[in-house]
């Protein structure tokens, strides 16, 4: 969400969902999947006159079947465009059918990672990673929480996480970055580490981007601009617009400096880590949230030859030759000011 009033919820484009086996086993990769809102039909195998019931609420206007909701995931969809908490679908035919409770059971123990990337306009705005699916209520994004804190894991589920990489715009290749910076600098959070054994636990990273542009020998300002935006935004893959030159052309990308903060749902203080008088409110979401400003300044790099021998030497002859100039210019003046004072006295 930004504030522009674009809202974009369930991003697929370019994101990919990796199951991970438990902490126990090691974390493993388990399965890679691009996330998808435009499943296959789920219902195709179904009688044709079948039309499944939406168990109390209306069925969704875009439904595969008019006035039915003959899969699972359309049940799911439709509880939640009427503020509805879900569950594990025990009672709901077609969720029993395709097995979504023992599904969800299943995956329990799993951990996952997100990867990808998102298209976003280049104002100030926000993206965050919450369980269960979300919908809104009125002004509210809300997210449906039932199957998060009603779970048979114990010690409850947790948002203890790891940033193994988040970054604005294409990431400069190792073979230029060290002549120009490090990824700790234009990147802060990358490899970012939290844990935590609370279920009611929000993580907000608070981001001020700032635009670059890294110009090798024979490049400007004005000439890397119009280079990459040559080929229209829709044309070039996630990830890479600013890199549309090739290797030796320029770069234009974004760094970025992050503040962090995390607090209990529950609210309280934070007497434990020494700071009594800070007090959180209560309510939220738990997840991690990014929220991201853009500055109006722009960082520029540029490369440029060394001097040489022959330039440092004129330099210098300058320096020498400025100074003598300053040094005639107040002699004169003193000698010209005397002159007048003796004239002066004489009189």
């Amino acid at each position: 969400m930004d504030v522009s009033g674009e809202q974009q919820t369930g991003v697929v484009h370019g994101v990919s969902k990796v199951r991970l086996s438990s902490v126990a086993e090691g974390n493993k990769v388990i399965e890679s999947t691009s996330l998808d809102l435009h499943k296959d039909d789920a219902a195709g195998h179904l009688d044709p006159d079948y039309c499944g019931s939406c168990y109390g609420v209306p069925a969704l206007t875009n439904a595969k079947k008019a006035g039915c909701c003959n899969t699972c995931d359309e049940v799911r969809e439709a509880y939640a465009s009427n503020s509805w908490a879900f569950g594990r679908g025990e009672g709901v035919e077609q969720c029993e059918r395709e097995g979504y409770g023992e599904l969800l059971d299943s995956q329990r123990q799993e951990g996952c990672r997100i990867e990808g990337g998102i298209r976003v306009n280049k104002v100030i705005g926000n993206f965050h990673i919450a369980p269960g699916r979300s919908y809104s209520n009125g002004n509210l994004h809300v997210h449906d929480l039932k199957n998060y804190f009603e779970t048979p894991v114990s010690g409850g589920h947790t948002f203890s996480h790891e940033i193994h990489q988040l970054r604005f715009g294409p990431q400069l290749p190792d073979s230029i970055a060290g002549k120009w910076t490090d990824h700790h600098h234009t990147n802060p959070l990358d490899d970012t580490k939290q844990y935590i054994d609370d279920a009611s636990y929000n993580f907000m990273y608070f981001i001020k981007v700032v635009s670059t542009s890294y110009l090798p020998l024979g490049w400007t300002e004005k000439k890397s601009t119009e280079t990459h935006s040559l080929l229209p935004i829709d044309l070039v893959p996630l990830g890479l617009h600013g890199q549309t030159a090739g290797s030796s052309g320029s770069i234009e990308t974004h760094q970025y400096s992050v503040t962090s903060h995390k607090r209990s749902l529950a609210g309280g203080n934070d007497a434990e880590e020494g700071h009594r008088e800070r007090l959180h409110a209560q309510g939220g979401i738990p997840g991690v949230f990014f929220s991201y400003d853009i500055s109006p300044m722009k960082v520029i790099n540029k490369e440029q030859r060394p001097k040489s021998f022959t330039t440092f030497l004129t330099g210098v002859c300058a320096v020498i030759g400025g100074t003598l100039t300053v040094a005639a210019a107040i002699d004169r003046g003193v000698y010209e000011g005397s002159t007048r004072l003796k004239k002066l006295h004489q009189r």
